[in-house]
């Protein structure tokens, strides 16, 4: 990568420049899948076209809709600042949707900010941390102005009634959260394969217990299936033969990796 930092004497900061880009290996390859699991994660069922323009709820492990409910293409490593573009809301969109987006525009911007969504999200049961929150803002809009559009947030609540059916599909003794092998077969169910070693950071990871109770809520679930499928097309994005092993720079690497951490 030409440009980024400035060039420094050799041998400083990690010891002796290595003589390769850094180089990120696949996982072990868990239950046999493929390098990202059994399924394009979020796509249609195969053989089958999305629909176009007209936003649907999602059934169980459906797709969010074309105009905008998977996440903006992320090619290239511009500024995680970046101003976020005017959109509209598509056609089609429940009335409903449009009325809680503009309650939550008070100044009538066309925009609303993070905690203007967690307030949007709550007033239809989807209570989330606002941490939660901005990293919905960051995957949607691929930035961190921390603001969101009509078109965006259309995206957002439809993409959250499909997780919230995956959610409760896979609760299966009510208890309000999943354990581990729930999680696991929540994630194949949305074409994400991780190992036992992966399976366990998460759950530990997302539990509010800290990995005491082992299982993990609602809110939590959410920001796990985003952390997941946000690195995981991170690394698609160099891993363009789909071989389970991707070359990153130094400097691509901590601007994938960094907006996961400082959400």
């Amino acid at each position: 990568m030409s440009g980024g930092y400035p060039q420094h004497p050799p041998g400083y900061g990690y010891g002796a420049p290595p003589s390769q880009p850094y180089v990120a290996g696949a996982p072990p390859q868990p239950y046999g899948a493929a390098p990202y699991g059994t399924a394009s994660p979020y796509s249609a069922p195969p053989g089958e076209k999305p629909p176009k323009d007209k936003p649907q709820a999602h059934g169980v492990g459906g797709a969010p809709p074309s105009h905008g409910g998977s996440y903006p293409p992320m090619g290239g490593y511009g500024s995680p600042f970046a101003a976020l573009m005017p959109s509209a809301f598509p056609p089609g969109t429940d009335p409903n949707i449009v009325a809680c987006f503009q309650m939550a525009d008070q100044d009538g911007s066309g925009f609303i900010e993070d905690k203007e969504l967690q307030g949007a999200l709550s007033s239809y049961n989807q209570s989330f941390s606002l941490r939660t929150v901005r990293l919905l803002m960051y995957l949607f809009t691929n930035t961190n102005t921390r603001k969101i559009g009509p078109k965006e947030f259309t995206s957002v609540f439809y993409s959250l009634q499909s997780w919230r059916a995956i959610f409760e599909r896979f609760d299966r003794d009510r208890s309000g959260k999943i354990d581990a092998n729930e999680l696991r077969e929540s994630l194949l169910s949305l074409g994400f394969s991780v190992s036992p070693v992966v399976l366990d950071l998460l759950v530990s990871k997302f539990d509010k217990t800290g990995g005491k109770s082992m299982g993990i809520e609602y809110d939590n679930f959410i920001e796990c299936c985003l952390t997941v499928k946000g690195l995981t097309e991170k690394f698609k994005e160099k891993d363009t033969a789909y071989s389970g092993n991707a070359t990153f720079t130094y400097e691509a690497f901590m601007l994938t990796v960094l907006p996961f951490l400082v959400a």
